[in-house]
């Protein structure tokens, strides 16, 4: 239910981020500092980087969110075991389109974006 930061250069905590109900799956970390994690509770929680503050719960997903990944231009992706993709918005939540899974509620468990954002699930 929580994420621990640390600092790489020296192994110092920094903060603790907390506010799901259940277990973290994934975190990914937007270019911008901003965190984003995904969790049995079925929601995409938003975080500031820099100090830990929640700023957004992204909910629409009907399972646990698997995996989380990030954009070069900040779009938000998570992957479901409801066998969806989400694509969000980074700076409203906005969820412009879902895509359709491969049927396979596991399959979700791997995602990652390109540098040309193309997305790899």
């Amino acid at each position: 239910t929580t994420i621990r930061v640390w600092s790489a250069a020296d192994g110092a905590h920094l903060c603790t981020l907390e506010g799901h109900t259940s277990a973290v799956l994934s975190v990914a970390a937007g270019l911008d500092g901003t965190v984003y994690s995904g969790s049995w509770d079925k929601t995409v929680r938003v975080w500031a980087g820099d100090d830990g503050r929640p700023l957004r719960t992204l909910q629409g997903h009907t399972d646990a969110v698997l995996a989380v990944a990030v954009g070069s231009d900040g779009t938000v992706y998570s992957s479901s075991r409801d066998t969806t993709i989400r694509v969000w918005c980074g700076a409203t939540g906005a969820v412009p389109h879902v895509l359709p899974g491969t049927g396979d509620p596991l399959a979700g468990r791997i995602l990652a974006v390109g540098r040309d954002n193309k997305l790899y699930a």
